[in-house]
C-alpha cells in the first residue's frame, strides 16, 4: 500500500513541476526573442538496499529550445532581429557579458544603447554611446550610424558596432535574468551573424501546443490524486477487515 501511495504522490509532485515549466513558457509566448524551456519525465529507481523493485517519475528541465522565432516587421529604426543563428551581446547586472535575441533596443537619457530591460548593449569596445542625433540606423553587420542633429544625410557617422556572437547552443545556459551566458570566457565576435533592421523576433513558444500540454498535465495530476484517494480507501478497508477479524 505504501508503494502505491508513494508512487502516486511523487507522480503528482513531478506533474506540478512540469506544469510550472509549461506555464512559464506560456507566459512568455509573446516575449520578444524568448527561448522555451524543455522538460521531460524519467523513471527513477529508488536508491538504497534491497531489490530494485520500486521506481517513480521525475521531471527535469533538459535544456532550452534553440529554434528561432519568426521575424515580425515593426518598422521601428531601433528594432533588430538576428537572422538565423547568433546572439546580441549585452552587459548583465553582474557586469559580465551575456546574450539575448531580444532586439527591441533604445537609447537611454545618458546616450547609451540599451536593450529593452535596461541592460547596455555591448560593442567591439564595450558599451555603445550614441550622441544626440536626428536619426539612427543599425546595419546588417551591427554597425550603428547616426545623422547628427541639424545636419543632412550626407553627414552619416558611425558610432559603434554591436557585438554579435554565435557560440554553440550546448555551451550556453540561461540565467535567472533570462539572459544566456557561457561558463568561463566570453564568446568571440562572429562576422557571419547578421541583423535585420525594423523587425523583432517572436518567442519560439507555440501557444496552442502549450495550452494542450497544460490540459494534459492537469489531467495527469487529477489521475495521480485519484490514485492517492484509492490508496487511502484501500487502507481504510484493510484496517476494517483486520478489526473484524
Amino acid at each position: 500500500m505504501d508503494r502505491f501511495l508513494y508512487i502516486s504522490m511523487s507522480g503528482a509532485k513531478e506533474t506540478l513541476r512540469a506544469q510550472a515549466a509549461n506555464s512559464h513558457n506560456l507566459a512568455n509566448a509573446s516575449t520578444t526573442g524568448f527561448r522555451a524551456d524543455l522538460s521531460a519525465f524519467q523513471a527513477q529507481v529508488v536508491a538504497g538496499t534491497g531489490y530494485a523493485s520500486r521506481a517513480y517519475a521525475t521531471n527535469a528541465t533538459t535544456g532550452w529550445d534553440a529554434t528561432s522565432g519568426a521575424l515580425q516587421s515593426t518598422g521601428r529604426e531601433l528594432d533588430v532581429g538576428v537572422q538565423g543563428e547568433g546572439w546580441i551581446a549585452v552587459q548583465g547586472a553582474d557586469g559580465r557579458e551575456a546574450y539575448t535575441r531580444a532586439g527591441n533596443l533604445r537609447v537611454d537619457p545618458n546616450g547609451l544603447l540599451m536593450e529593452a530591460s535596461g541592460r547596455p548593449v555591448l560593442g567591439d569596445g564595450g558599451v555603445i554611446s550614441v550622441p544626440p542625433h536626428a536619426s539612427i540606423m543599425i546595419g546588417g553587420d551591427g554597425t550603428v550610424s547616426i545623422v547628427p542633429i541639424g545636419q543632412g544625410p550626407e553627414t552619416t557617422a558611425t558610432v559603434g558596432r554591436i557585438k554579435l556572437v554565435n557560440p554553440p547552443a550546448q555551451a550556453l545556459f540561461r540565467g535567472e535574468d533570462g539572459l544566456f551566458r557561457m561558463d568561463g570566457a566570453d564568446a568571440p565576435a562572429d562576422a557571419e551573424v547578421r541583423l535585420a533592421s525594423g523587425v523583432l523576433e517572436s518567442s519560439n513558444v507555440n501557444a496552442a501546443d502549450a495550452m494542450v500540454s497544460m490540459i494534459e498535465l492537469a489531467r495527469r495530476f487529477d489521475l495521480q490524486v485519484k490514485a492517492m484517494r484509492t490508496a487511502e480507501e484501500n487502507a481504510t478497508s484493510s484496517a476494517q477487515l483486520l478489526k473484524s477479524g
